[in-house]
């Protein structure tokens, strides 16, 4: 059987080796050579900037989600998009018995807080690092941080010459007051 199988692949190949070979279609009917299409350069659209007029409850409120951890320091709740730099930040300093609410930026002027049951100025100080923050301590028992736990849905963060700062209620600033009262 080997024998028959080596003479018929033998005459098979010397079949297909007689074709002749194939012209090139005339220039007429070939297809035009690719032409390079430049890559557009990335245009950078920024979000527009929301109107902050008329009721503070209304605005929309700032990108982010809120985040818990505990550290040697004591606990800290950080406001901000998931992956960057925390925007706000509330720190329970157990060893201090202070809470210092943070807001990333170098503008130590007034910073106000309106919240659905109060409004409050502060003064806050550079704390500096990377990025750079400006900080206001607060005892425990200030009745600020019950109005931003409990307000309803949102509070504010405003100073001359930033954008407000439209910060949702969780649970985690109340968690970070309760652990620095505990």
């Amino acid at each position: 059987m080997r024998a028959v199988a080596i003479p018929i692949v033998s005459a098979m190949i010397a079949v297909g080796g007689c074709a002749a070979p194939v012209a090139p279609p005339p220039a007429s009917v070939r297809p035009a050579p690719p032409v390079a299409v430049p890559t557009p350069a990335a245009v950078h659209i920024s979000a527009p900037v929301p109107a902050y007029r008329g009721d503070w409850r209304d605005w929309p409120v700032s990108a982010g989600e809120w985040v818990y951890r505990r550290d040697a320091r004591g606990s800290i709740a950080l406001f901000g998009p998931l992956g960057r730099d925390a925007t706000v930040t509330l720190r329970c300093d157990q060893a201090a018995k202070r809470l210092y609410l943070s807001r990333q930026g170098t503008n130590a002027t007034a910073l106000t807080l309106r919240t659905s049951s109060a409004a409050r100025t502060l003064s806050p100080l550079p704390t500096g690092g990377t990025p750079p923050y400006v900080a206001v301590a607060l005892a425990p028992g200030d009745p600020g941080l019950d109005a931003i736990g409990h307000s309803r849905g949102r509070f504010v963060m405003e100073q001359p010459g930033t954008t407000p700062l439209v910060i949702p209620t969780r649970p985690e600033i109340l968690r970070v007051v309760e652990d620095c009262r505990g």
